[in-house]
Formats: structure tokens, C-alpha cells, sequence
């Protein structure tokens, strides 16, 4: 079976059914879910996605708390104001 997604990727599946725009972001947000982030704790790059918000490392077995999708984790000038 062949699917229509040399344009647009894994985001094929959804058709015509999902306007351009919204399969742009989805494809934005999906290639960041699937990078490899940092550590906070020992800063190697093998942080991985557990549920939504919690991350974990593998090297460290670190457990933090970051973005949905991104493990953003606020800089310390901002958590001080």
C-alpha cells in the first residue's frame, strides 16, 4: 500500500483531512519530541521522554520535569525573579 508522503513525511497519514499550516506545526513539534536533549545534571545527550512533561536520563538516571514535548528547563536568572 502505497501512502502519499514524499512532501510532508510521517504527516501523511492525515491526508487532505488537515489543513497545511497545522500539519507544518505537528511535523515541528514531532521532529523536536524525537531529538535527543541534554541532561541538566551531566549534560550528555540521552534524555528521554517518559509521559508528557517528565524526562528522564539514561546515562544518570536523572528524573526531571521539562516541557511536553522539549526538555526546556528554565534558566536559573528566570526562577530567581
Amino acid at each position: 500500500m502505497y501512502s502519499h508522503t514524499r512532501k510532508v513525511g510521517s504527516l501523511g497519514r492525515y491526508g487532505p483531512r488537515v489543513g497545511r499550516k497545522l500539519r507544518g506545526e505537528a511535523a515541528k513539534i514531532e521532529a523536536e519530541k524525537k531529538n535527543t536533549s541534554n541532561c541538566p545534571s551531566c549534560s550528555k545527550g540521552k534524555v528521554k521522554r517518559v509521559a508528557a512533561g517528565i524526562w528522564k536520563c539514561k546515562t544518570c538516571k536523572h528524573t526531571f520535569t521539562g516541557g511536553t514535548h522539549i526538555s526546556k528547563i528554565r534558566s536559573k536568572s528566570v526562577e530567581e525573579q
